[in-house]
């Protein structure tokens, strides 16, 4: 179902991104079926950002790096659950943003993940809570990164 929903968007996920250092890129927990996902960078084949929004990118690009590392969250969840269809809920994301000093526009950054979610999952699912925070450098200097909690069945 969310497969196809991915396809009439013209969405292709990435491969899920290798990890980058000694950690494990989901953790499930709990009675009601949690799974964590570890952060993941906006990084896609094709398609990469280094640097800082409001120095190197703009916030409407952003919101695609931020989009971008939705798609690598997406991709984990489809590799470690089997698919995307067990996906219940997208409870909290958290997203982080290489930002300049003077750059104050995170949450609409944010925006180009939580967009993709509530157009392939709608808002019963796909809207999380969300943070959205500015940090002043991330990982191998890449603009966004993105962690995830989703309930699944």
């Amino acid at each position: 179902m969310y497969a196809e929903k991915l396809k009439e968007l013209g969405v292709t996920l990435p491969a899920a991104p290798g990890k980058g250092g000694l950690y494990a890129p989901t953790k499930t927990f709990g009675e009601n079926k949690l799974m964590y996902v570890s952060g993941c960078g906006c990084n896609i084949p094709g398609e990469e950002s280094f640097g800082k929004l409001g120095q190197e990118y703009t916030t409407e690009q952003g919101q695609k790096w931020a989009r971008n590392a939705m798609m690598n969250v997406l991709a984990v969840l489809e590799r470690d659950l089997g698919s995307l269809d067990r996906i219940c809920s997208f409870d909290k994301i958290t997203v982080f943003v290489a930002s300049a000093d003077d750059f104050y526009e995170q949450p609409q950054v944010a925006n180009g993940a939580t967009k993709l979610l509530q157009d392939v999952f709608g808002n019963e699912i796909g809207l999380p809570t969300r943070s959205a925070v500015g940090m002043n450098v991330l990982p191998g200097n890449i603009a966004v990164e993105i962690e995830a909690l989703v309930s699944y069945k």
